[in-house]
């Protein structure tokens, strides 16, 4: 497996079902997917066939999500869907973009999406988010459609993942967390050198190796002055925790 994949365990079958995600960003996943489906039943037994459970392990990597998702009588069916990956140039308008605003770096780590950091990338030539047709299922069933069941429950469950982390399509569009958050620090200069650590989910206020709170040393051209990088981490950090608990709880 790549270093760059994430694996996700299975959900819990869900008692309440929704047709929608719970963020803007999640539900425009959906949308990529409904509005390139050319079929509506599929799409109704995919919404079930996630709610139900019958989606295995979920593995995110650039370029694609994967899963085994199981029939009606558990005949299992390996199910994938492609993304396409940002080339080089994409990856420098976008992170431009990014750094250029300490509120966008700040909403990432505390696992939003706002609106204008994708109108930003939009503005700069970089879709962040798929659009009809973006979204390329494959399944080894025997169903032609597009998607098929399998497909259409692996994108469902896709999208209560991206409502969590939003991080989770950069990595489809090609880079992890600390690579972009390591990229990020060296284009702004100014948040501290384990600010991925303190967005880990674990971490709060930097901490020397005494226990004791430790101030980051101070950039005169840096756009966020240290303390409130501390708070920002700080915030992020218990907000991504609670997000995360959240969505391991659902249904």
């Amino acid at each position: 497996m790549s270093e760059l994949a994430k694996g996700f365990p299975a959900f819990e079958a869900r008692k309440r079902r929704t047709r929608r995600a719970q963020t803007w960003w999640g539900n425009a996943w959906i949308d990529a997917l409904e509005d390139s489906s050319l079929d509506s039943d599929a799409l109704r037994r995919g919404r079930a066939y996630a709610h139900g459970g019958h989606v295995g392990t979920i593995t995110i990597s650039p370029g694609r999500i994967s899963a085994t998702v199981y029939g009606d009588d558990h005949t299992p069916h390996e199910t994938l869907v492609f993304l396409d990956e940002f080339n080089d140039s994409d990856w420098e308008r976008l992170l431009g973009r990014i750094a250029s605003k300490a509120g966008h770096v700040a909403a990432l780590l505390e696992r939003d999406m706002p609106d204008d950091l994708a109108d930003a990338a939009y503005d700069a030539g970089v879709q962040l988010l798929p659009g009809i047709d973006d979204l390329e299922p494959r399944c080894s069933c025997d169903d032609w459609g597009h998607p098929c069941t399998h497909a259409a429950a692996l994108c469902y469950q896709a999208s209560w993942l991206l409502d969590a982390d939003p991080f989770l399509l950069l990595l489809m569009r090609g880079r992890g967390e600390d690579d972009l958050l390591d990229e990020l620090q060296r284009r702004n200069s100014g948040p501290p050198a384990n600010m991925r650590d303190a967005a880990g989910r674990e971490g709060g206020a930097i901490e020397s190796s005494d226990g004791t709170p430790e101030d980051s040393e101070a950039d005169s051209s840096a756009p966020l002055d240290p303390a409130t990088v501390d708070q920002i981490i700080s915030d992020a950090a218990a907000r991504a925790r609670e997000l995360l608990t959240q969505a391991s709880h659902r249904g």
